[in-house]
């Protein structure tokens, strides 16, 4: 005899339901412990993003329980760090520095560079979240600053809106392309001229970096090898 569907769909209910129970039930001690992991020292977050970084490239990336994490943070986020990231599919810094879900603030843009909206987002990492750190993160063989030293080396139309990356990442570089450097010495200036500008950002930023309250580093992720050149740290 076949077994009434409904009967089975009752089944599956009370199964989700008792799953759903479960994950609430655990959801209190596992906040606990994600607030209990922010921290208020740029110099630990630092380190954290540094160890996790050092995992990845030794492929022992820590094993987490996703489940864990989002009843952690389904009711708030404790980030430990604000990263300013390229869009580059293969330079995701969640992995890269191999933390969990909740652990970092990420904004991503092509050319990892301070457009209004990034800085907004970024304020936003200091002032509500508290995060301790904005992270520049770049990383080798950059479409965007190849692009844009190949622009300013021989300047041509550019479709669409991509100019408005080339107009963005140029100041960072030309100083890098009228020196003869190479393009790992654009990415890297790339970098440093975007910490200068988030650090003297105003007015939220540069005033809890004067207070000492938040430091700007960066770095610059080797797609290859997986390690981060930490800069300005």
């Amino acid at each position: 005899m076949c077994e009434d569907p409904s009967h089975l769909k009752h089944s599956r209910r009370q199964l989700v339901g008792i799953g759903l129970g479960l994950i609430a039930a655990n959801a209190a001690p596992w906040r606990a412990l994600a607030e209990a992991a922010q921290t208020d020292d740029a110099g630990d977050a630092l380190r954290r993003l540094a160890d996790g970084n050092a995992r990845y490239v030794a492929g022992k990336s820590q094993v987490r329980d996703y489940a864990a994490g989002r009843a952690a943070t389904a009711q708030a986020q404790y980030p430990i760090a604000a990263i300013l990231s390229c869009a580059d599919s293969r330079a995701a810094p969640e992995m890269v520095f191999d933390q969990g879900i909740g652990d970092l603030f990420v904004v991503r843009v092509a050319g990892n560079y301070l457009s209004s909206s990034a800085l907004s987002s970024l304020e936003y990492a200091i002032a509500v979240l508290k995060v301790p750190l904005i992270f520049v993160l770049g990383h080798s063989s950059c479409g965007a600053v190849k692009a844009t030293v190949a622009e300013i080396e021989h300047p041509v139309p550019l479709p669409g809106h991509i100019w408005d990356i080339v107009d963005a990442l140029r100041p960072g570089v030309k100083s890098a392309v009228a020196a003869g450097g190479d393009l790992d010495t654009a990415i890297a200036a790339n970098v440093d001229y975007n910490i200068g500008r988030i650090s003297a950002a105003q007015p939220v930023i540069s005033e809890a970096v004067r207070a000492g309250r938040v430091k700007v580093a960066g770095g610059v992720y080797d797609i290859a090898t997986g390690l981060v050149a930490m800069r300005g740290a």
